[in-house]
């Protein structure tokens, strides 16, 4: 049997590197062609050659750095506010399930719904200043983490407690292991809590704001300047990309041993 072809064997790294290359290529070498064969419009996609005098555009004239910055910024308040609360909140609620029973009827529906919809009430609630930008998007990460939290302090071997409780721990010696046991399976989820956070901070942009790769894009839009549009689309997503690895780095750096855990597994 191939390698490439076994269940659930992992490839090399030097393989996922060529896989990636391959599927890049694929998507570009289409995107050329679409854009050659005068299928859409220009409006609707742009030639790749266009857009990539857009992305420097963007850089030489429309201060990308800043605006990837400011929106990294908004980001990273949210974030920390986020972590501050749900991580206290959830393990707590993992630890006594009538705080988990008090508070989950209301959270958990709150994870269902489609959080743009809130933005209006936000706007509402808060203007449509910085404070609205930082709420909609705390609103946004706080349910996400939350759930998490409460997951990972669920998934904490009982008979660690129990040890804990024999050597003579008390309540807040227990809370302070539940949060040590679960934080590195939380830290993981930082990732996609950033991914969340990006995903939002695109549409809290395009409302009264002067800063940010959101309001970047509406500006293109509204001048109808597609290739920049899509120019800060590749942007968007060249800054998510950068800053989930950092914290895949930083993630590996604190907490090498479930590194060596998923290799084992392998």
């Amino acid at each position: 049997m191939h390698p490439l072809s076994a269940i659930r064997r992992p490839t090399t790294p030097q393989m996922r590197l060529i896989l990636a290359v391959v599927a890049w290529t694929l998507v570009i070498a289409h995107w050329f062609l679409v854009t050659a064969s005068k299928i859409l419009p220009p409006l609707a996609l742009p030639d790749p050659i266009g857009v990539v005098k857009a992305f420097g555009r963007l850089w030489t004239e429309f201060d990308l750095l800043n605006n990837v910055f400011q929106s990294w910024w908004r980001i990273a308040q949210a974030f920390i506010v986020s972590v501050l609360v749900a991580i206290p909140l959830g393990i707590v609620m993992g630890a006594f399930p009538c705080v988990h029973d008090l508070i989950n009827p209301v959270a958990a529906p709150m994870r269902s719904m489609p959080i743009t919809a809130f933005l209006p009430a936000f706007i509402a609630l808060l203007g449509m200043d910085e404070a609205m930008k930082i709420g909609f998007l705390v609103f946004g990460m706080f349910f996400y983490l939350l759930a998490v939290v409460v997951e990972e302090v669920n998934r904490v071997d009982q008979s660690l407690l129990e040890t804990a409780y024999t050597l003579g721990a008390n309540k807040l010696d227990a809370l302070w292991l539940l949060f040590r046991a679960s934080f590195p399976s939380i830290f993981g989820s930082f990732r996609i809590l950033y991914d969340v956070g990006w995903t939002y901070v695109i549409l809290a942009e395009m409302v009264n704001s002067r800063k940010g790769v959101g309001y970047m894009v509406e500006a293109a839009r509204k001048v109808l300047d597609f290739e920049r549009v899509y120019a800060g689309i590749i942007a968007i997503g060249l800054a998510a990309f950068l800053f989930r690895w950092l914290l895949g780095q930083l993630e590996v750096r604190l907490f090498p041993w479930r590194q060596t855990a998923a290799a084992g597994k392998n």
